[in-house]
This record gives C-alpha cells, structure tokens and sequence, in this order.
C-alpha cells in the first residue's frame, strides 16, 4: 500500500513514523494503523509522553548527557572518580557503562561521530568542549569508548591526536565488543572486560 493511496492523517503519520531510525515504510504503515486502532486514551497518552519529554529534557551543560537538571546528576555526584571521562557517542551509551557498575568516573557525550559523507564534522560534535575538561588538573584520564565502526575509531584518532599534543593520557576501551557494534546492544560483562581491558592510545 502506498502512502498516496490511504487518507491524508494517515499518510502523515506514517511518513513522520519513516522518519524515525529503524522504521522502514512497512513498519510505519504498521505503526500507524495499530495507533489508529488503539483507544483515545493510549495515542493520547503516547503524545503527552513525547510532548514532556521535549519539554523537560535538556542536556547537560558539563558532560552532555540527557538530564532533567543541569548539571546532571552524575556531574553533581561528588562521589564520582573526577580523575576519570569516558567519552561516549551518544546518552544511550551512558545507560549501557552505567549498568555495569564498574565505571564511577564522569561521562562526555559527543552526539554521534565523524562521517564526513553525512556532513558530521569535528565541529558538530561536542569535541571542543572536551579538550577543555581534559585539561584541567584533576583530570589523569581520558576513556574512548566510541563504537567499534569506522566512523567510532575514526572519531577516537581524532581525538587522541588533539590531547596527545596537551600530554593528556588516553586510553581505549578493549576490542571485547564486535567490529561495526554499538555499547548500547552489549552486556554487561562484555562491557566491564572493556573498560577493565582498556589499553594507551
């Protein structure tokens, strides 16, 4: 069934739904129907959830992760190991470390990582800010744990290149995690033998 072929609501949403990560035409168009088919209450429910998540989320304004309040809780914790910053590509990465409960330092999200055939640069991604937090003097190491993928390995260089010059040290998390995988699919355990496994860049 083509968009053009059901009514215009319809193919709005469905178009909209094609628009998100991993939803592919088929998916939307299921998506779209099961939503029509669900009660008021249900689609009205989904929408307010979407709507105070926008509202009420905001990154923070140290580490970049997602947050409620800024800074963070995590960058509030005074509990935390302040000598430490793994860098992570995304706020879901975040999520992943945490489950281990390994990892008690601090956290800098970079919102993706270089793909110059996509248009992402060094400068859209939040690599600036954490050249200044390395460098302050409590900080003794920087953890790259970017994704195992060309464009994550590529992004790691980059960065270890930048504070090799500040004589910063940089470590990368240990190749337990599959070539071309993302932190936020692994385990647990795979995770912690990473970042136990680390190694100088």
């Amino acid at each position: 069934m083509s968009i053009q072929s059901t009514v215009e609501p319809v193919a709005r949403l469905i178009e909209e739904l094609n628009k998100l990560p991993g939803i592919g035409p088929k998916s939307a168009a299921r998506l779209a129907f099961y939503l029509l088919k669900s009660p008021k209450e249900q689609t009205q429910a989904l929408a307010d959830a979407i709507n105070e998540m926008k509202e009420r989320i905001v990154f923070c304004s140290i580490c970049f992760n997602i947050t409620e309040e800024d800074p963070c809780q995590i960058c509030q914790d005074q509990s935390r190991d302040r000598s430490k910053i793994c860098v992570v590509e995304e706020p879901l990465d975040v999520i992943a470390i945490e489950r281990t409960n390994d990892f008690k330092g601090l956290y800098h999200v970079l919102h993706g990582a270089l793909n110059y055939m996509d248009g992402i640069t060094p400068q859209q991604l939040k690599i600036e800010e954490l050249i200044k937090r390395a460098t302050a003097d409590e900080v003794d190491e920087i953890i790259l744990a970017t994704n195992a993928t060309t464009e994550g390995d590529a992004t790691a260089m980059l960065i270890n290149r930048q504070l090799a010059k500040l004589g910063v040290r940089t470590t990368r998390i240990a190749r337990g995690l599959p070539m071309g995988g993302d932190l936020e699919y692994a385990d647990e355990v795979t995770l912690s033998r990473a970042l136990e496994g680390r190694r100088e860049m």
